[in-house]
């Protein structure tokens, strides 16, 4: 009897009790339809505060597909789903969040697209349901990070999709303590298969992402993969010397030609020093971001530590 292959699936939550009964139920239900697979299902919970420990307790208590990592402490949105995509153990693995915004129908094409050969099968969401204006600003800000980093980079690409065990494990090898994901899925070269879709809008709960963790998540993908910020620093200020140079030369032309009624001012002084401070800080704040990148890499901090497990 032929073994049936094994399918991981990496749902990371953070304060998610109203969703989490909706996704496993969802997940559940495809995968009592693909009987050719069997499926583990990989939840990672980032401290929450509210029922969700003791609802996914309840679940694996009755459902041993089902496994559990309590974090000891909220280790952010970036560290939690990629520790929780090293513990899979399946031939291929899907990463879908809790909060149902990644729609779980799409599983059986990911998985139809796998068997065909593609190693990585991602979904890139065309049209969202979400906010017009913060969709508008997350294209904006692809279009920025496709500009300017040096890998191409995929667009209105979150993580969703299934990553084959052979990509797992490379990321396994890399090791990074606060890894760009969406980056890494690109920068390791193997053929993409992209499925469309309209992202949902979400039904219960409230949104975990803020200002904070969106700007992280954008310098992230800035300070891993570009160095074209540093260069525009130099650039930038190679030209403002030159300018401030032809300025202070033009100025003394004048004030030799025009001695007695040319006066300098200290107007064109004032505003000249709060510029010229202004980009400094702006470029001092860009380096800053590369060092603390740096800082991080570094200290090679572990990406989580666990609370508990459960049906491991």
């Amino acid at each position: 009897m032929e073994n049936k292959k094994l399918i991981s699936i990496v749902t990371p939550c953070f304060n998610e009790e109203e969703n989490i009964n909706a996704i496993y139920s969802q997940v559940k239900e495809i995968f009592d339809e693909l009987k050719n697979y069997n499926y583990e299902h990989i939840f990672i919970d980032n401290c929450s505060k509210d029922k969700t420990v003791e609802l996914l307790k309840e679940i694996a208590a009755k459902d041993k597909n089902v496994k559990v990592i309590v974090n000891a402490r909220n280790f952010g949105h970036i560290r939690s789903p990629y520790y929780a995509l090293l513990q899979s153990s399946g031939d291929a693995t899907i990463l879908i969040v809790s909060d149902l915004q990644d729609p779980p129908n799409l599983i059986k094409e990911f998985i139809t697209k796998w068997e065909e050969g593609f190693k990585i099968v991602i979904g890139v969401k065309n049209q969202s349901e979400e906010s017009p204006l913060m969709f508008r600003v997350r294209k904006m800000y692809y279009r920025l990070i496709n500009k300017l980093s040096e890998t191409e980079l995929i667009k209105n690409y979150t993580g969703f999709g299934l990553y084959d065990k052979v990509v797992i494990e490379i990321l396994r090898k890399i090791d990074d303590p606060y890894p760009y994901f969406r980056g890494l899925i690109c920068d390791i070269g193997f053929e993409i298969f992209r499925v469309p879709y309209t992202q949902p809008a979400r039904k219960r709960g409230i949104t975990k992402n803020n200002f904070y963790t969106l700007y992280d998540m954008a310098m992230l993908g800035i300070t891993n993969h570009s160095k074209i910020p540093l260069r525009i620093a130099t650039m930038i200020g190679f030209l403002m010397s030159m300018l401030s140079f032809i300025v202070a030369i033009i100025y003394l032309v004048y004030k030799c030609v025009f001695w007695d009624w040319f006066s300098v001012g200290t107007a064109p002084l004032v505003i000249g020093l709060f510029f010229f401070s202004s980009v400094q800080l702006f470029f001092i704040g860009v380096i800053g971001e590369y060092i603390g990148s740096i800082n991080t890499q570094v200290l090679k901090r572990p990406l989580v530590i666990e609370k508990e497990r459960i049906n491991f």
